[in-house]
């Protein structure tokens, strides 16, 4: 039995024991709306670094049914807020890939309990959180480091919801009063 050979069975027999076959995660929800899930992947470590799983179909967060149609990247320098957009029909996931995000989340939905209330997170490459938003909600993310890049999912039942489509609120919206880490984000002429 030479090295090489002995190393893979030691290895196939403890993939388990190292982690690499079981990514944990915790999945909590969130302290104002009941619908929104919050999603920390637990990494598994070794001396190259980390690896995790950022969404997983067996955690059955997303209503049945329901599977993510498409998958985004933005990237933006510090001070730039996306947002708030959303519809009454999509989901989203969404985390950082890169940097650190104060990402917001808003109750749109007139005939909600939660109407109009809000709730903000960090979301960062070292945290590894991510954010499952119903649709019925708006959200907005701002890139608090030199450069961000935030990874969004989304699924829809029918047609993707295009931008000129979409509901849009105002980033500092007197009605919602979001606290924003800042006073003077760079915006889109849409979100202004």
């Amino acid at each position: 039995l030479n090295l090489r050979k002995l190393f893979q069975i030691i290895i196939k027999k403890n993939w388990s024991y190292l982690g690499m076959s079981d990514f944990k995660v915790e999945i909590k929800t969130s302290e104002v709306f009941p619908e929104v899930k919050i999603i920390k992947p637990d990494p598994w470590y070794d001396y190259r670094g980390e690896m995790w799983s950022t969404w997983d179909k067996d955690w059955e967060v997303l209503p049945k049914k329901m599977e993510w149609t498409i998958s985004k990247f933005t990237r933006s320098r510090k001070n730039v807020l996306r947002g708030l957009h959303g519809d009454s029909v999509t989901w989203k996931y969404v985390h950082s890939v890169y940097g650190e995000i104060y990402q917001v989340v808003v109750d749109n939905r007139p005939d909600s309990v939660n109407y109009l209330k809000w709730e903000g997170y960090i979301l960062s490459d070292r945290n590894h959180i991510g954010i499952l938003i119903p649709a019925g909600f708006v959200n907005g993310h701002l890139c608090l480091t030199d450069e961000c890049v935030f990874h969004y999912m989304q699924s829809y039942p029918k047609d993707y919801v295009d931008w000129m489509d979409q509901d849009v609120m105002k980033w500092n919206d007197d009605r919602v009063n979001i606290i924003w880490p800042i006073d003077n984000p760079i915006l889109n002429w849409r979100d202004r």
